[in-house]
């Protein structure tokens, strides 16, 4: 079995070719009664004929089997320091997963304590980095009311409510499936610390990147669809208009996965009222169900006074422009605006009625006055 170790972990980081492929390579070999080991060792003419591979794909094959010797020894080294790897035709492999993400799912997923977690019902907590103190109570009670009802925490190990959603787990006497945005031999620092959680059988720590992998942005944007796809329930404490979570429910509602979402307070600052008119479900700080209908007119009242407040603050601003010329900061203390000042310049630049005078800083005014002092310095001339 460790022999097929290697040649899975080769498959499963091979470069430049999707996961997408790499399943239907995966799901072709279980058609044919053939193993991983076997599509390593198939002539260029069989894997072009019968998994239908590009000729570039083929030679990425060819040139990754050079690195078998190397994830040999990664597969005996990772075993030996107590780490699992599970291939996704293994039945040790969480069912889940392959449900919610069907052929984008990881082939292999390495791992460090009790596998049997990932056989248990779970819910993921997830929000921003910078929540607010509402949304790290309703993160706790969530995974306090989870806890109790024997529920796993699917947690990203971010800051701000991924964390809080971990912590607030063990706290409760609860278990946590830590999803790293790295590769697992890299998280010693997170071992040494819940070392003892680890050894209760009350956390599992979960990486499907290239064990040595270390950290980076794009590592994290792509371990959020396993923290979704590992769970049953998704609450969301707190969303931006963009970011990980954001993408993370907008691409769970358009699979028709159920989301719930915290209702925020009338003066928050997030994106959560949008994912709610999109189709979450709205949910108090507790996470019980809150009427849609109160919702939606709630929604619709934020959003009127939004867009009217906004109508006020754009006639201002070009009411403005018309006597003088100005730089952004003139005029958030002249209107005594609560804007910042790139904000409001990025706004003047995409104005039609609106001309940038290129100074330093910039500065602006509104077209009508400049026809009119143009006007004005032809008639001058003409007397």
């Amino acid at each position: 079995m460790n022999n097929h170790l290697s040649y899975w972990i080769t498959l499963a980081h091979l470069p430049k070719i999707t996961t997408k492929t790499k399943n239907k390579i995966i799901v072709r070999l279980f058609e044919q009664n053939k193993t991983v080991v076997d599509f390593f060792n198939f002539s260029e003419d069989i894997l072009k004929k019968e998994f239908d591979l590009s000729s570039s794909e083929i030679s990425i094959i060819k040139s990754g089997a050079g690195q078998l010797p190397n994830n040999a020894f990664l597969a005996e080294s990772l075993l030996e320091q107590g780490y699992r790897i599970i291939p996704v035709i293994s039945n040790e492999y969480p069912p889940i997963l392959k449900k919610n993400l069907k052929y984008n799912t990881p082939p292999i997923i390495y791992t460090k304590g009790n596998v049997q977690i990932l056989q248990e019902d779970a819910i993921a907590i997830v929000g921003s980095r910078k929540a607010n103190d509402r949304s790290l109570i309703f993160t706790d009670n969530i995974a306090k009311k989870a806890s109790e009802k024997h529920k796993v925490i699917v947690s990203g190990f971010a800051r701000g409510v991924d964390r809080q959603a971990l912590e607030s787990a063990l706290k409760y006497n609860g278990k946590s499936i830590i999803v790293l945005p790295q590769g697992i031999v890299t998280f010693s620092s997170g071992f040494k610390k819940y070392y003892k959680y680890i050894i209760e059988g009350r956390v599992l720590v979960l990486s499907t990147f290239y064990p040595k992998a270390t950290w980076s942005v794009s590592l994290a944007m792509a371990r959020n669809p396993i923290i979704y796809g590992l769970a049953k329930e998704i609450f969301v404490a707190e969303s931006s208009n963009k970011g990980g979570t954001w993408s993370g429910v907008i691409d769970g509602l358009r699979k028709k996965r159920i989301i719930y979402v915290r209702k925020p307070g009338i003066n928050e600052k997030n994106a959560n009222l949008l994912l709610i008119q999109k189709g979450a479900k709205p949910v108090d700080i507790n996470g019980e169900n809150v009427e849609s209908q109160t919702t939606n007119e709630s929604l619709k009242t934020i959003v009127s006074e939004s867009n009217q407040n906004f109508n006020e603050i754009e006639n201002k601003i070009l009411d403005l422009l018309k006597k003088g010329i100005f730089t952004s900061k003139n005029i958030i203390d002249k209107l005594q605006l609560d804007w910042s000042s790139r904000k409001l310049t990025n706004y003047l630049k995409n104005q039609k009625d609106v001309i940038t005078i290129k100074k330093k800083p910039l500065q602006f005014t509104h077209i009508s006055r400049q026809i009119y002092l143009k006007q004005q310095s032809l008639f001058d001339t003409m007397k």
